[in-house]
């Protein structure tokens, strides 16, 4: 249970840290002529994340789940996944954030993972409300927070994309690339 407790209280300050990052950006970008977009679906995202910690904390506290046999192969899942998470925030640097702000007219970030898929984050993301949640045998928040995170990531991702498209080059900029997987070959490729 100790581990547990400790993998718990590493993710929430990550997560708050993260936030820190996000509204340091946020001023940043604001101040230089920025505008948000999504603000309506946003408090529903930040709902969805912290009712995650809430019930992966007491499905693995009720149920007394115990640690996946497979623990291992999720946790180096879990630890590639925070890799592409440290990339993604670093190769966007500022223009990083949790929210939807974009910053009119500037290049659109093509580094990083970046250069091989649109939404690296989300990907992250994805992989950790699965990950996460089987790696201490929390069967229902593993799926109850998959199904969410599509059904948010259906509203979020075209809302992001829009806003590109209305403020930056973003519509040809990733022609060559796919919302989550690289494409194994690309269409210049012999």
């Amino acid at each position: 249970m100790i581990t547990f407790f400790i993998f718990f209280s590493v993710l929430v300050i990550q997560r708050l840290l993260e936030l820190g990052i996000a509204r340091r950006n946020e001023k940043w970008m604001k101040e230089r002529g920025a505008k948000e977009f999504g603000k309506k679906h946003y408090h529903f995202i930040v709902l969805m994340h912290s009712l995650f910690f809430v019930v992966f904390f007491f499905e693995k506290v009720t149920f007394s789940r115990e640690l996946s046999s497979v623990w291992p192969m999720f946790a180096a899942v879990f630890v590639c996944a925070q890799l592409i998470r440290v990339w993604a925030i670093s190769s966007l640097g500022h223009y990083w954030n949790t929210k939807i702000i974009v910053l009119p007219k500037v290049d659109v970030v093509r580094k990083g993972p970046y250069k091989f898929i649109k939404h690296p984050n989300y990907l992250v993301v994805s992989i950790e409300l699965l990950v996460v949640p089987l790696m201490f045998g929390a069967y229902i928040t593993a799926s109850l927070f998959t199904l969410l995170n599509i059904l948010m990531l259906s509203i979020r991702i075209p809302a992001e994309e829009e806003a590109l498209k209305e403020l930056t080059e973003y519509e040809g900029s990733f022609e060559s690339c796919n919302r989550f997987l690289p494409k194994l070959l690309n269409k210049y490729d012999n």
